[in-house]
């Protein structure tokens, strides 16, 4: 079945005028997850990533999945007062409000090869936000992938020339 068969919409959710796109219907089939899976780590084979970095929170999904396919370290990006240890955080805005996101101190270590990924790319902020924590850390970001980008909300545009792969787009 094609990947975007997976993906259910929502009609405002989680406000009036947004169009959610639902990828429960993926998680629950492993065949759909797999294949998604295979497809996003088709582009990053012999590139020396060293660290993932999963966005919350639906990023943890493929993000932990993605880093055991590459045997590398799992990095989770949380919410304000989420994560235990001394963190730094960044501000962004999102297609329907503002947020925080931060990470520990000690989860990136100069020179570390990054892959961030993150469900959905939409406007970019989310996903500049997530840049700029890794590079303040040190880290060299060499992907940035997504499950899927929403291309008319034209997220891509705030990340520069970073390399972006999404396995679906809309």
């Amino acid at each position: 079945m094609a990947l975007e068969n997976y993906i259910r919409d929502i009609q405002d959710f989680p406000k009036q005028g947004i169009l959610f796109k639902d990828i429960t219907p993926m998680l629950l089939d492993p065949i759909g997850r797999q294949e998604c899976l295979d497809l996003l780590l088709s582009q990053l084979q012999n590139r020396g990533i060293n660290k993932v970095v999963g966005v919350e929170s639906r990023g943890f999904f493929f993000g932990i999945l993605l880093a055991e396919a590459l045997n590398v370290g799992f990095v989770p990006v949380r919410k304000p007062k989420k994560l235990p240890f001394t963190t730094i955080s960044a501000s962004y805005d999102l297609e329907y409000g503002s947020d925080t996101l931060e990470i520990h101190t000690d989860a990136i270590q100069k020179g570390d090869k990054v892959l961030i990924h993150d469900d959905v790319l939409a406007t970019g902020g989310t996903a500049k936000a997530v840049c700029e924590l890794v590079e303040r850390l040190g880290g060299e970001i060499i992907q940035l992938n997504f499950l899927m980008e929403l291309t008319f909300l034209e997220g891509r545009a705030k990340l520069g020339d970073k390399e972006i792969f999404a396995a679906l787009t809309y």
